[in-house]
C-alpha cells in the first residue's frame, strides 16, 4: 500500500475535538492522489494530458477509532479492483507511530470524458494502475464491497 502522512489540523476537528467525520473522505482523496502522483502522473495530468475524469459513484467508510487534533496518521491507499470501466481504491486511515486503524475505506469510480460520457480506460492509465500498489485481501474483506 502506498503511504502518505499527514497531521490532523484543527479545522479537521469538530466542537468535541474530534475529527470530523466527512475529512475521511477528503484523506482518502489526498491518499489516492498522492499514490498516483508517486507512481509519475498527478490527477491534474489525467485530466488535461488525458482528457479523462474519474468520478466517484460510491464510497464507503467504517470509523474504527476517532482521531483527535495534532494526531499524525498515515493515509494507505492501494487498488481494491479495476476493470475497462472503472477502478476501486480502498484506504487506511493509520497512526503514524502504528496500531489499531482509525478508519478503513473504499471509494469506486468510473471513467469519464471531458463531455460527461462514460469510456474505457485509456491505455496510458490501465498501465499506471496496474503499477499501482494491490490492497491486501484482508484489507478489503474488512471494508466489505462498495
Amino acid at each position: 500500500m502506498h503511504r502518505f502522512a499527514l497531521r490532523v489540523r484543527y479545522a479537521d476537528t469538530d466542537r468535541m475535538g474530534w475529527a470530523y467525520y466527512g475529512n475521511y473522505f477528503r484523506w482518502f482523496e489526498i491518499g489516492r492522489a498522492e499514490m498516483l502522483r508517486s507512481l509519475g502522473r498527478s490527477y491534474l495530468s489525467i485530466e488535461d494530458d488525458l482528457g479523462l475524469r474519474l468520478p466517484v459513484r460510491e464510497a464507503r467508510c467504517r470509523y474504527l477509532r476517532g482521531a483527535r487534533y495534532d494526531d499524525a496518521l498515515v493515509i494507505e491507499t492501494g487498488v481494491a479492483d479495476r476493470s475497462r470501466a472503472g477502478v476501486e481504491f480502498a484506504y487506511r486511515v493509520m497512526p503514524e507511530a502504528g496500531g489499531t486503524p482509525h478508519a478503513l475505506g473504499r471509494t469506486a469510480h468510473f471513467f469519464m470524458d471531458g463531455d460527461g460520457r462514460p469510456v474505457r480506460v485509456p491505455h496510458e492509465l490501465d498501465e499506471l494502475l496496474a503499477r499501482a500498489p494491490i490492497a491486501p485481501a484482508e484489507l478489503l474483506a474488512q471494508i466489505g464491497s462498495v
